[in-house]
């Protein structure tokens, strides 16, 4: 038996769960809805206060399933409760990040600024970028794969090189550094 998909998930306080026919699953919570289209092969029950994911078989297909579709209900309940949070930061002289009218504008070495429109649900903030302080962007929503996808995106604008570390990281991203060429002695 799976041991991801085995485990119950307790429906938090002030959330409500619907399941529909075919297995459409709808989370409603204090930060927002969330839906998901539950492969029919497998059962979600709803009791009182717990969600539960069963398969028929126990076939590689089934089994795969079966913990993926309970991570997936698991990150939806943590997402309408609490939501999620990825935090960047631009390492390099000169480099700034602000947010006007809802696009982040940032300057990032290049010779123009580079803006970036974040999809609907998602929240951006910028601090930071000046007098020695690196600038930090902070991605949050309550979808757990859009903010990690949003956070890739601007991560992927300017990635970090591995000779002085510029570029954009995730906060606390460990960059392997590589010696760059040195004088020869003669």
């Amino acid at each position: 038996m799976s041991r991801v998909g085995k485990q119950s998930i307790s429906v938090r306080e002030g959330v409500k769960v619907n399941i529909s026919s075919g297995n459409f699953v709808t989370m409603t919570g204090p930060k927002g809805t969330l839906e998901l289209q539950v492969s029919p092969e497998l059962m979600v029950t709803h009791d009182s206060d717990m969600l539960k994911v069963d398969r028929p078989t126990d076939q590689k297909r089934h089994r795969s399933m079966h913990g993926l579709y309970r991570s997936l209900l698991a990150n939806m309940m943590i997402g309408v409760t609490d939501g999620f949070k990825k935090e960047l930061e631009i390492i390099g002289v000169g480099t700034r990040a602000d947010v006007k009218q809802g696009v982040l504008e940032l300057a990032i070495g290049f010779s123009h600024p580079v803006y970036f429109v974040p999809p609907k649900g998602i929240d951006i903030t910028a601090e930071g970028g000046g007098r020695g302080l690196n600038p930090h962007v902070t991605i949050s929503g309550i979808d757990k794969q859009a903010v990690g996808q949003v956070a890739a995106k601007i991560r992927s604008l300017r990635p970090p090189e591995p000779y002085k570390g510029k570029g954009i990281r995730y906060v606390n991203e460990y960059v392997r550094r590589k010696a760059g060429k040195t004088a020869s002695t003669k």
